[in-house]
C-alpha cells in the first residue's frame, strides 16, 4: 500500500490539476481517496482539496501545489 493518499472528489477540476501536477513531480505511487461518500473525509477536508497525505508523518500539502512543490514536500519526508 502506498504511503501517499491524495484526497479527492468526483468531478473536481483542481483535482484533474493535482494528478497533473503530480505526475509533472514523478510523485512515487499514491491511493486516491474520494471524500463524497464520507461525512467524517468530507468534514476533514472539504474546503481544502484536493490534499496530498503522506501516511508516514501525517504531514499534508493542500492545493494550490505545483511541481517544485510536491518534491519539496516528498524530499521533506525523510
Amino acid at each position: 500500500m502506498p504511503d501517499l493518499i491524495l484526497y479527492q472528489r468526483d468531478y473536481c477540476h483542481l483535482c484533474d490539476l493535482a494528478l497533473a501536477v503530480l505526475a509533472e513531480a514523478r510523485a512515487p505511487d499514491f491511493d486516491s481517496v474520494w471524500v463524497d461518500d464520507s461525512e467524517a473525509l468530507e468534514q476533514l477536508y472539504g474546503t481544502r482539496l484536493p490534499v496530498l497525505r503522506d501516511e508516514r508523518n501525517g504531514r499534508e500539502l493542500d492545493w494550490p501545489f505545483d511541481a517544485p512543490m510536491v518534491r519539496a514536500f516528498l524530499g521533506g519526508a525523510r
